[in-house]
């Protein structure tokens, strides 16, 4: 195709192809399952837990990432299924991840959660455009109904080299300064083993409703123990032969 000119009285001035405005952000297909819905979304809330107070960085899920004119065209949709970019505008609003309104910027970390339908993709195609056109600095996959299948990869130079994990099977995630490992509780009304953040020192990032919990029952033991020093004082004083409610 040969790109617009625009002539003037001595030479004419070359135009460069603008990007398109009128991008797809949705599909219309949804995650394999309600597990995986949950799986992400305790990413995403996670992950945000961990950084606070930090702005500097956005996290979100299952939305596209445009990275050329030829993929658009191609209606290749990319949409990882959580990743993270940092040092950006964590604040600005964003219906996908445009590298071009992004001043380049691709994400940093990505996580695809796997199915049988979507496993070899995940681990070849996906792989292959992260590793070498994204320059993704580390990337991982976990199936959710399989505890034992987290798998890592970090950049080193400009190829992937796969994550050895430590002696609880999690793996590193240098550019967030957590660890990436496999938790068994219940999430709303699901009780399973899920993929979660934790600190250096392997304490688990507490989302914001658990860290509301362990405060309430913090408070709730410390009015126990309240109670019970006020009990063990007013049997002293009966030992005493003293009535402590008439003093």
């Amino acid at each position: 195709m040969t790109p617009p000119t625009t002539s003037t009285h001595e030479f004419d001035i070359w135009v460069p192809e603008l990007p398109p405005t009128d991008l797809v952000f949705d599909d219309g297909v949804p995650l394999e399952s309600n597990r995986h819905r949950l799986a992400m979304n305790l990413l995403i809330d996670s992950v945000y837990a961990a950084l606070a107070p930090r702005e500097d960085f956005y996290a979100s899920g299952n939305m596209f990432v445009y990275y050329s004119l030829a993929q658009i065209k191609n209606r290749d949709f990319r949409g990882p299924d959580f990743f993270v970019a940092l040092n950006v505008d964590g604040e600005k609003e964003r219906q996908g991840w445009v590298i071009w309104e992004e001043d380049g910027k691709y994400p940093d970390v990505i996580v695809e959660l796997m199915s049988p339908s979507t496993a070899e993709i995940d681990l070849t195609t996906k792989k292959a455009i992260y590793e070498q056109r994204f320059s993704t600095s580390h990337y991982f996959v976990f199936d959710p109904f399989n505890a034992n299948s987290l798998q890592g990869w970090e950049r080193q130079g400009n190829a992937f080299v796969t994550l050895q994990p430590n002696e609880s099977g999690w793996l590193w995630c240098e550019a967030l300064g957590l660890w990436l490992g496999i938790w068994q509780g219940q999430v709303l009304q699901e009780t399973t083993d899920w993929l979660r953040f934790y600190f250096p020192n392997e304490q688990l990032v507490l989302l914001p409703r658990e860290q509301e919990q362990l405060r309430a029952e913090q408070e709730r033991l410390r009015a126990k123990q309240a109670e019970a020093k006020v009990e063990r004082l007013r049997a002293k004083l009966r030992e005493l032969g003293v009535d402590p409610d008439g003093v």
